[in-house]
């Protein structure tokens, strides 16, 4: 048994993907995932949508790699963080849509929270910041909207889960667990004492029988039901998205960092066995987990990256394929000083501010196409300059190198275009389904497929560097330029 099984179920789509002992991908199936929009500022999937999707893929997977599931020696899973899925522990139903990371129905509770002084403690035990972007509030709406849910919850008849935990308990027939990394996004978890933490479950009012198991990110967790891909195959490998990434992309020392460009852009630096916390509105991780011990990341999160490409493609037609946005780039105006600040979910780090929303500046009536992609895809690495900054600001040496994922990453504009902005080298692997790979690596190291972390880095190959070719000054005059219209969109005034 020489194969691993990788499940990335992502916002827009869910992917499998099979893995050899080589670390190469011998076969994978997409799907596409639906997003729903109830109102203005909520985002929903279908949960079992999601599960259809993933056994499609599974399935199609395995038959195009000719392999039987009997065959794996492992299953991996990485997620969509901080989506929150509650179902029913008996029939495994969920009992509403499943509220999606990007929706912003939480604002106002998170609002009182922060009325009430309780950023400190927060941060203290979870390394985040009060925001409708983790768990916590949107599983307290679940349970305070959806008739008879928060008795249901006390009585033990419910259960609550990101994504990863949904799949897990579908995968096995029922058993509930999460792993570190996904649990460090609840807002719920003591990042430091490694555990559901009963002052904030309290505070939420959360009964913690809801809750699943933490375990480690690499280790047999499960395994799945025969009925679902014809074997019993060990479910070893479960992480959130971006730390999947910070394994795939071999960032494992500390001091490493990658950036992953997908729906959002997440930046990890890895920190080792040391939290540290952020004076400048970063959030403080679970890197992954291994053998008990945690290593942890500091991380800036953007809400739109890739999404802004789809706005453009999907929202007002500009593209017929995102695969257009990087050749209508090079063909715009570079005097141009059109700014668009994508702040359709609200901004992100550094910023954390939910009730900014999306505008742009800079139009003359010679704006046209090119000029407007350009400026979605400039956003992207502005953004990524603000993490940058942040970081440094709290202290990190400079990166000497970023390394990038995702499929934003296939554009080589916005990739030259990012390493202008950072002022450093941008790095893009052979294999840029980083996420994918990393849970099949961290499957794999815990069934005996790969090594351990020291050797797993041979695993990586470069596809090609960017090099910095702007000045210092058009890179600090397009900047400044870009922190001008953050500005205007802001919904508090700037100190």
């Amino acid at each position: 048994m020489s194969h691993v099984l990788a499940i990335d179920q992502g916002t827009t789509s869910t992917r499998a993907m099979v893995v050899d002992s080589r670390g190469r991908p011998v076969a994978q199936a997409q799907r596409e995932l639906p997003q729903i929009f109830p109102r203005p500022g909520w985002v929903e999937h279908d949960a079992e949508e999601i599960w259809r999707a993933t056994l499609d893929v599974m399935r199609r997977a395995l038959g195009d790699a000719g392999i039987e599931a009997r065959a794996l020696a492992a299953i991996g899973i990485t997620n969509q963080r901080e989506t929150t899925v509650v179902w029913e522990r008996q029939s495994g139903r969920p009992i509403h849509n499943a509220i999606v990371w990007q929706d912003r129905r939480t604002t106002e509770p998170c609002e009182a929270l922060q009325a009430r002084g309780l950023d400190g403690l927060i941060a203290r035990k979870t390394g985040l910041v009060i925001d409708p972007y983790f768990s916590a509030t949107k599983l307290a709406w679940l349970l305070d909207h959806v008739d008879g849910a928060r008795a249901a919850a006390k009585a033990g008849q419910l259960a609550f889960g990101t994504i990863d935990s949904f799949l897990a308990w579908r995968l096995s027939g029922g058993a509930h667990v999460t792993d570190a990394t996904n649990a460090a996004r609840t807002m719920l978890f003591d990042i430091h004492r490694q555990d559901w933490d009963d002052e904030l479950l309290g505070l939420f009012d959360i009964p913690r029988a809801l809750l699943p198991a933490v375990v480690d990110s690499a280790g047999r967790a499960a395994d799945s039901a025969t009925d679902v891909l014809g074997a019993a195959v060990p479910i070893a490998g479960i992480a959130g998205d971006q730390q999947a990434a910070t394994v795939g992309q071999m960032c494992l020392a500390p001091g490493t960092i990658k950036s992953t460009y997908g729906t959002g852009c997440f930046m990890l630096l890895n920190t080792g066995t040391q939290a540290v916390a952020s004076r400048n509105r970063l959030l403080t991780t679970v890197a992954y987990r291994l053998g008990g011990t945690p290593t942890y990341a500091m991380e800036g999160a953007i809400f739109v990256a890739g999404a802004a490409i789809q706005w453009l493609r999907d929202g007002l037609k500009l593209l017929q394929s995102a695969g257009q946005s990087a050749a209508l780039a090079a063909t715009a105006d570079p005097a141009a000083q059109v700014y668009l600040v994508p702040a359709f979910a609200g901004l992100g780090a550094p910023y954390w501010d939910a009730r900014a929303r999306g505008a742009m500046f800079g139009l003359t009536r010679d704006t046209g196409i090119a000029e407007i992609v350009r400026a979605a895809l400039e956003a992207v690495c502005f953004q990524t300059r603000d993490l940058v900054a942040a970081m440094a600001a709290d202290g990190a040496a400079p990166p000497v190198t970023l390394r990038v994922d995702g499929g934003l990453t296939v554009n080589d504009w916005a990739m030259q275009f990012l390493a202008d902005m950072l002022g450093v080298p941008v790095e893009r692997p052979v294999v840029t389904e980083t996420t994918a790979m990393g849970a099949a690596y961290l499957a794999g190291m815990a069934t005996g497929v790969f090594p351990g972390l020291d050797g797993l880095p041979r695993f990586w190959q470069r596809d090609r560097a960017f090099t910095p070719a702007m000045s210092a000054d058009e890179r600090d005059t397009r900047y400044a330029g870009w922190r001008d219209a953050v500005r205007r969109v802001r919904s508090v005034v700037e100190a």
